[in-house]
């Protein structure tokens, strides 16, 4: 069978990112046969053929609609602005292809909704780029869960924080732009919704509250621009099985650099973990005697799988773009028929689901359920 043919869309953060996953992810796993990387597309072509050179993909474009026409492309990475998922993802799925796509799934739930619809009118593989789920610290984490280490689990709180925002002077981008979605919900919470819909299934009702810290942002002619979406959200949740939860995400958090700060509580323990500090999570459980009770601190090793296909030894540590190789073995494994840890395109949509619920919160100031189809 021959190995897979690779498009990319997008050349940035999270296009090298992709680029980095699919040149590794056979070295890394022994696995899967070595993808073949075979078109790359970039909107300003002379730094598509700079792109491809460096990444190592075989041809270039400046047009992305020419990796949908390659019958050598069998996958396509949608790594562009948000605003652009949905109307790529569609086509390239309707064009048979597999489809790896960078988070939000869309700015509009319509549009996610469509490619859901077209996903299952394919045929194809799609799933999402959350990787962050992909941690093995993040599985080891599911697996105390289910095994009940800290007993039933009454409530969870995580927060995102960043401060990429946090500045009054950075200039405006598309990232303050209506058109790219809500703010810190679609283009940032939605990574620790993924860790919530992985570790505890359904967000079922909400309750949130949006903020703008700035209301306009310089320009690069020297104006000013209003700020058209929220950098900070508060969210009050119910999770599946009546566990209470708290959502905080901000993008203007100074000193903040990659923090989604994890607490889960239950009857007889907690688990803490932080991102900014991704291969350790602390642990306490109430078993033993009370005098040496006390959280431990437990560091990622060879026993905590995928880690093992990296490192050989313990507490050296994986990193972001790891992640994103466990993450591109997943969707392999999806396209394949095997079983994956990839979030699909039908949870992507209930996690959409979940931001359009709290937007809605916020505009009405109540609490909304979440549908859960």
């Amino acid at each position: 069978m021959k190995a897979l043919g690779i498009g990319l869309i997008g050349t940035g953060y999270m296009g090298k990112c992709h680029a980095l996953a699919w040149n590794n992810v056979s070295t890394v796993f022994g696995d899967v046969d070595r993808p073949r990387l075979v078109h790359l597309a970039e909107a300003n072509g002379e730094l598509a053929v700079a792109r491809a050179k460096e990444f190592g993909f075989a041809k270039a474009t400046a047009n992305w609609r020419d990796l949908l026409a390659d019958p050598e492309v069998d996958v396509i990475s949608v790594t562009t602005p948000n605003q652009f998922h949905a109307e790529m993802a569609i086509a390239a799925l309707e064009a048979g292809k597999h489809v790896w796509c960078e988070k939000p799934m869309a700015t509009d739930l319509g549009d996610a909704e469509r490619m859901l619809a077209a996903q299952r009118a394919s045929g194809k593989v799609a799933v999402m780029g959350y990787n962050y789920i992909q941690n093995p610290v993040m599985r080891h984490i599911r697996s105390l869960i289910d095994e009940g280490a800290i007993g039933t689990v009454n409530h969870v709180r995580i927060e995102m924080d960043e401060d990429f925002m946090a500045d009054p002077q950075t200039l405006f981008y598309w990232k303050s732009e209506a058109s790219s979605g809500y703010g810190a919900l679609d283009d940032f919470a939605v990574h620790p919704l993924s860790l919530l819909w992985s570790l505890f299934g359904h967000v079922e009702a909400v309750i949130a509250s949006l903020a703008k810290p700035y209301a306009d942002r310089p320009t690069k002619d020297g104006g000013r621009r209003a700020v058209e979406n929220h950098d900070i959200a508060s969210v009050l949740m119910r999770l599946s099985g009546g566990i209470s939860g708290v959502l905080m995400a901000n993008r203007s958090a100074w000193g903040r650099k990659g923090r989604i700060a994890l607490q889960i509580y239950g009857s007889t323990g907690s688990i803490l973990y932080d991102q900014e500090r991704m291969n350790e999570f602390q642990l306490y459980t109430t078993d033993g005697r009370a005098t040496e009770q006390g959280f431990s601190t437990i560091l990622t090793a060879p026993h905590h799988k995928p880690y093992d296909r990296f490192i050989p030894a313990p507490g050296h540590g994986l990193g972001f773009n790891d992640l994103k190789v466990i993450e591109c073995r997943e969707l392999m494994a999806a396209i394949a028929g095997k079983p994956s840890h990839a979030i699909d395109f039908v949870d992507g949509l209930r996690i959409e689901k979940s931001v359009h619920a709290m937007a809605r919160s916020h505009r009405e100031e109540r609490w909304v359920e979440v549908d859960a189809g």
